[in-house]
């Protein structure tokens, strides 16, 4: 799989976990402490979060790192 392909589907996998939590971008943003516009820029595949945000938005939802692969 390459880098865009992996952008686009741990964009997909967030915007999936927001939303099935009925939170706005603006109040995820807040609890993982990443802004409103980065998050909707990582959820449309244009840029790469790093692990160790990834690590908490895992933590946030209470699942696995994995389920983002």
């Amino acid at each position: 799989m390459d880098i865009e392909k992996i952008k686009k589907h741990i964009g997909k996998r967030i915007k999936t976990l927001r939303t099935e939590n009925n939170l706005s971008q603006e109040q995820f943003s807040e609890c993982v402490g990443i802004s409103r516009e980065h998050i909707s820029c990582i959820e449309h595949g244009k840029y790469m979060i790093s692990i160790d945000k990834l690590y908490n938005i895992a933590e946030y939802f209470e699942v696995d790192i994995k389920s983002f692969f």
